[in-house]
């Protein structure tokens, strides 16, 4: 009697096993919840208005938390990425409003100085070995003296306004906050924007090498630099995409609301990387995933909005942040284990 044994390099994987894997699943199944809950509990959740205002305040807290998930998952964060927002539109509307510039150059020399802002913080992280924390904190500190001083030096107030006068604001406008209308529904563009910011980022990390060395450096920096990554240039690219995200949002507000105030974006910061977790990533860098932040922005979105629906006190959204917050990091420790067993 002879016994075959199966080589397991051409073994079949179980289902479940393979989607164990996805960082995303645990957001995903949330999201399902929040969802189902909400629908039930809220009658104006399920209706036309009520999907394009929660996926609308999804939108822009999506953005920025899938550029902040790639940085996690390079193993750094950037806390000044919410006050980003606020400096880039503050940078555009003032060129446009005070020194007469068209919208459309405005939004370049904002998108120039949020690179460059992105490209200091990671070489000073590079340069230095400090933690990403502490620089970025300083720059969250240093950007947001930068926008109350020079707004009110400018302007005499905290708030510049006055956008719809400038050249170039119909055109800008119509790419950054205009709306879509289905079936009747007005969407924001701003949702398009998200879905495809997303995409773009999802397909950067699972199909390019650069995606590669993002997990890389994010895993193990000392053997990603022995085996030949480019650790130093990756980390200042993924800061340079989170400057990114910052500029993009930034335009959208400007464009849509016309005014901008000094102090806007603070405290942002923690929701991105909130919305990060929730989706997936580690705090420890190296295991994440770009659709998952896209999903836990979505939860945000339908948690605030259906809060609101449902006539509860917008206090208890809080209490929901945390211990989503706290449930995401069980789970996700949970899944990466399981993950970890499944590879081996």
């Amino acid at each position: 009697m002879t016994t075959t044994t199966l080589d397991e390099r051409v073994g079949t994987t179980r289902l479940s096993d393979r989607l164990v894997v996805r960082p995303e699943i645990g957001a995903l199944l949330g999201a399902v919840v929040v969802f189902a809950f909400f629908s039930i509990t809220a009658d104006q959740f399920l209706t036309g208005d009520g999907v394009a205002t929660w996926l609308d305040d999804a939108s822009t807290l999506g953005i920025m938390a899938v550029a902040v998930s790639l940085l996690m998952i390079g193993g750094e964060f950037d806390l000044s990425a919410g006050v980003m927002t606020a400096s880039t539109a503050l940078v555009t509307a003032i060129l446009a409003t005070q020194a007469g510039w068209n919208v459309w150059l405005a939004l370049l020399a904002s998108l120039v100085f949020a690179l460059a802002v992105g490209a200091f913080n990671g070489w000073l992280v590079m340069r230095t070995g400090l933690p990403s924390f502490i620089v970025t904190l300083g720059t969250f500190l240093a950007l947001q003296g930068l926008n109350l001083g020079v707004t009110r030096l400018v302007t005499g107030t905290v708030q510049v306004s006055g956008m719809r006068s400038a050249d170039g604001y119909a055109s800008s406008g119509f790419v950054f906050a205009s709306t879509v209308e289905i079936g009747g529904t007005k969407f924001q563009i701003s949702i398009l924007w998200w879905i495809g910011f997303a995409a773009v980022a999802a397909w950067l990390l699972v199909r390019t090498r650069f995606g590669n060395w993002i997990f890389a450096v994010g895993g193990s920096p000392v053997s990603s630099r022995a085996v030949g990554v480019p650790v130093k240039r990756t980390k200042i690219l993924l800061f340079m995409t989170t400057a990114v995200a910052g500029w993009l949002v930034g335009s959208i507000n400007i464009l849509r609301f016309a005014s901008v105030q000094a102090n806007q974006g603070i405290g942002l910061e923690l929701q991105f990387i909130i919305a990060a977790v929730v989706g997936g990533c580690l705090l420890t860098g190296g295991f994440g995933s770009a659709i998952g932040a896209a999903i836990g922005a979505l939860i945000f979105g339908m948690a605030r909005q259906g809060i609101v629906f449902a006539r509860w006190d917008s206090d208890w959204f809080m209490l929901f942040l945390g211990v989503m917050l706290l449930a995401a990091v069980l789970v996700n420790n949970t899944f990466r284990r399981r993950a970890e067993r499944v590879r081996r």
